[in-house]
């Protein structure tokens, strides 16, 4: 595709905002927005500029002039929204939590890579320049192996049970919001997926997951670690440990620094790529640059699928479903 790629987007909260400034930074116009309420679209558009404002969130899958959509609405709209897309012929984008379950993901990856086009998850991880310089440097083999990771995310929210993040209505809970990000950090790290996982959880008032310990280890004996909680203040922190030293990144995921001790001498090297502020910037510009090149292994969807397989997993291991769901796969 050498022609300019029009970027259309579903959704007018915080993310929508940051996206649209976003492809501004770059020097692009938002082509396109759709949601569920119009006057939002509208107001929306007209702060960005926009050249189409949808009237219905379906007209945008029926647009030609639309070359790959931004998906920004809650996690438990996302399969169907992902479904028209692709059925419709346009690439897709589409935030943090992906699906609701790995059966979701499957049936839509394989219907991606039926009709060649891209789908691929938002996760900030995947595209910051920080991430790319550490899986250099441990892809090198300087440090060691990788044994041991440790992830701690926590958040406090306050008890609002009809907000999104307690509502199991709305996809609720701490695994699909932040734990995506932990076990995306694992999984970029671990040489192979995870094979042996257990946990422990703590429901909300309404039933989703408030706060969980998960244990994971591979194939290759790596380990990990990772603690989320929705009602208790954590530093985001993830530390990868080698043999010859240990990597601290602070404030993941948009991360732009990351701290390596020598595990001998203790010495302590900066590693510092990327701005935080531009974490969006960096999955578009990846996501043009998949759909240019027909290179669809740039957005690591089979990371995502292996982090899905993960949270399916645990949440089957607790009981915990949301209405959409009849059973886990």
């Amino acid at each position: 595709m050498n022609k300019e790629i029009n970027w259309a987007v579903i959704g007018t909260g915080v993310i929508a905002n940051e996206m649209a400034a976003g492809l501004q930074k770059i020097g692009k116009k938002l082509y396109g927005v759709a949601n569920r309420t119009y006057e939002k679209g509208v107001a929306y558009g007209r702060k960005y500029g926009v050249e189409k404002i949808y009237e219905h969130i379906d007209e945008v899958f029926d647009d030609p002039n639309v070359d790959v959509i931004y998906l920004t609405t809650p996690h438990n709209t996302h399969y169907g929204f992902i479904k028209k897309a692709l059925e419709s012929g346009k690439h897709v984008l589409a935030e943090k939590s992906i699906t609701l379950n790995s059966g979701e993901l499957e049936e839509l990856a394989n219907l991606a890579k039926n009709r060649n086009l891209v789908l691929a998850e938002a996760m900030t991880i995947w595209h910051m320049p920080l991430y790319k310089k550490l899986w250099q440097i441990v892809e090198s083999g300087s440090l060691g192996k990788v044994q041991m990771i440790t992830v701690n995310f926590g958040s406090f929210k306050e008890y609002n049970m009809e907000n999104r993040f307690f509502n199991r209505s709305l996809a609720g809970g701490a695994l699909l919001d932040i734990g995506v990000y932990a076990l995306s950090i694992v999984r970029s790290f671990m040489s192979a997926a995870p094979d042996k996982i257990v946990s422990q959880w703590k429901p909300a008032p309404t039933g989703v997951d408030e706060q969980a310990t998960i244990l994971l280890q591979n194939p290759d004996s790596q380990m990990a670690t990772v603690a989320l909680t929705m009602h208790s203040k954590q530093p985001k922190r993830a530390m990868i440990s080698l043999e010859k030293g240990y990597i601290e990144i602070m404030e993941f995921p948009r991360a732009d620094k990351a701290v390596i001790t020598d595990a001998v001498s203790g010495e302590k090297t900066e590693v510092l790529a990327g701005k935080t502020a531009d974490a969006l910037v960096y999955e578009m510009e990846d996501m043009e640059t998949a759909i240019r090149n027909g290179d669809e292994q740039l957005m690591k969807l089979d990371y995502s699928r292996d982090v899905m397989s993960i949270m399916t997993l645990l949440r089957k291991q607790w009981g915990l479903r949301y209405p959409e769901e009849e059973q886990l796969i």
